[in-house]
This record gives structure tokens, C-alpha cells and sequence, in this order.
């Protein structure tokens, strides 16, 4: 058996500090689960995605999976634990932000009545992005039901309103508002007898954004590839895209929006496209950084973060 003293760090816990044992278990053995596991046994509403523990006077979080002997801990040694607060599935919240698109976008555009005071008869430009933004968000959907594998279960709840806010304000109300207004409509002198009228162009941006949307899905499906599931187990990412740069599916995503922007021409649109573009770049860089970190000289030294051949 194995003994571990645990205490709170940061805000008081109810029960802590506690001596945990770990009946018919050795160093070599225990894991960090098994001690989140009898914390929570002891304090049932201190439920393990909650606690993050360390180990004494250290900021560095243990991964469940780490024996407390890989991770330096004695018998009868110290651990300490922080509460994290209340926690949401990353499931949740990815279902959560992507249903908002699918709700706004129906209702502006088929009650125009309600929100520009008349009838609004759809331009063919505005029936294309109609039917690009729903099949987006749709195949998002899809693949966070089907596809995506997590490697962090939870997330803090606050969470879910702030991730919510940029798809539900942006890509939801702020675009399909513009984009569904008679501004675009087919009477409309911005839309009748220009460009954003011509079949041909319509065609050829449907054709680059079907593309992305496909190209997008292929990389999300190589990444769940690389890891198996129920692990956390990383490979160096190969193949479709990510022979030229470390995160393809964020090039994909943003090629499919550069292409809503460029045939609408619609404020929101840029707006929506430069702060989606910019954050994920900043995650791109994090995950090209943390490659080459991780495997150094085998990671390939041509490769960019998110543009090909440029950064």
C-alpha cells in the first residue's frame, strides 16, 4: 500500500489536507489518477477534472497518467492540489459554439421581415454563403461528435460563454446580419449587374471553398489518426498539408472564410476573418514551437506554422 499526504494549495479545500492510501498499490504502479481517484472519493464534489495536482511548492501540472515514482514522490511523500473550479467538456463547449451559427443564420435569413422591417428576395451570392456557412458548421458538428479526439478533457465553465461569444457575435449575428440584408439582395446596385452577380465568379469561389472545407476535414482526420484512442500519445504530423506547414486544417479554415470574404465584400466578413485569422495563428505558432520542442531534429526544419512557404 501506498501512502500520500495531499493539501490544498491556493483556496482552502473542504477535507484537505488528507492522507491518501492506495490499497494493493506501489510507487512504481500508483499514477496520479489513482490519487485523484481517492481525493475524490473522500470529497465527491471535488470530482478529479477539478483537481490539478503538483507536487510540493511546485507550479508544474502532473499528468494523470505519471507514476508517482516517475513523478519523484516518496512513500509517505507530499502532493499538493489546486481546485480548478467548476468544468465543461471541450465537447460541450464545441457543440455549444457551433450550434449558434446554425440557429442565427435560419432565422435572419428566412424572417428578414424581423430584422430589416421587409422581405429581402435572396441574391444568388447570398444563397451560396447561406449554404456555405450552414455546411460548415454542420460538418464542424459532425466532427466534433465523430472526429476530434481531446487531449484535455475539461475546461474551466466561464469558458463556454467567452469561446461562444466569438462564433455566436462574429460568424453568427454580426455576418449573417450584413450578409442576408438587402445590401446584398438581388435588386440590390451593390449586387445587380456586378461581379457578386456573375454566375462564373460564384462558381469559382464555391469551388475553392469546397475545397478548404474538404481539405479541412482530411487534416482533422490524419490528427485523430495520430492518436490513438484513450491516449496522449503525439507523432510528428505527415501527409496532406502538413508537409508544408504544422497545422493545415488552420490554413484550410482560413482559406474557406477568405473566400465568404472575398465574394461578399462585407465589413463583417473582414472583420470576422482578420480575428479568427490572427488567433489562429497565435495557436499555430504555439503548436509549431511545441513540435520542434518535442522533437527536435526530427520535426522537418522547412516546415512553416500555418502559411505555406511564408510563417
Amino acid at each position: 500500500m501506498v501512502t500520500v499526504n495531499v493539501s490544498a494549495t491556493g483556496k482552502p479545500i473542504r477535507g484537505l489536507p488528507m492522507v491518501v492510501e492506495l490499497p494493493g498499490k506501489q510507487l512504481e504502479d500508483a499514477t496520479i489518477s489513482d490519487v485523484k481517484s481517492a481525493i475524490t472519493k473522500k470529497c465527491p464534489k471535488f470530482y478529479q477534472d477539478r483537481q490539478k495536482i503538483t507536487l510540493k511548492d511546485s507550479k508544474n501540472i502532473l499528468a494523470d497518467d505519471v507514476t508517482l515514482k516517475d513523478a519523484g514522490v516518496v512513500e509517505g511523500g507530499e502532493l499538493s492540489v489546486k481546485d480548478l473550479g467548476p468544468q465543461v467538456s471541450w465537447k460541450t463547449v464545441f457543440l455549444v459554439e457551433y450550434a449558434g451559427p446554425l440557429i442565427i443564420h435560419p432565422a435572419i435569413y428566412y424572417f428578414p421581415e424581423l430584422f430589416y422591417g421587409g422581405p429581402v428576395q435572396h441574391s444568388m451570392l447570398q444563397r451560396y454563403v447561406f449554404a456555405f456557412v450552414m455546411l460548415h458548421f454542420a460538418k464542424r458538428e459532425l466532427e466534433t461528435l465523430f472526429v476530434h479526439r481531446f487531449s484535455h478533457a475539461t475546461m474551466p465553465f466561464m469558458n463556454i460563454f467567452k469561446n461562444s461569444a466569438h462564433y455566436h457575435l462574429g460568424s453568427g449575428i454580426a455576418l449573417a446580419y450584413s450578409i442576408y440584408s438587402p445590401v446584398y439582395g438581388a435588386t440590390s446596385p451593390y449586387i445587380r449587374g456586378t461581379v457578386r452577380n456573375d454566375p462564373l465568379y460564384i462558381h469559382a469561389g464555391a469551388a475553392i471553398w469546397l475545397f478548404s472545407e474538404i481539405s479541412n476535414l482530411v487534416t482533422h482526420i490524419q490528427l485523430r489518426n495520430l492518436r490513438p484512442a484513450g491516449s496522449r500519445k503525439r507523432a510528428i504530423p505527415q501527409g496532406y498539408g502538413f508537409n508544408l506547414v504544422s497545422v493545415p486544417n488552420y490554413f484550410f479554415e482560413f482559406l474557406g472564410w477568405l473566400v465568404i470574404t472575398v465574394l461578399t465584400g462585407s465589413y463583417a466578413a473582414w472583420v470576422f476573418l482578420a480575428i479568427s485569422t490572427y488567433q489562429m495563428y497565435v495557436w499555430a505558432v504555439k503548436k509549431h514551437r511545441a513540435y520542434r520542442k518535442e522533437f527536435g531534429s526530427e520535426y522537418p526544419k522547412d516546415r512553416k506554422a500555418m502559411f505555406p512557404f511564408i510563417a
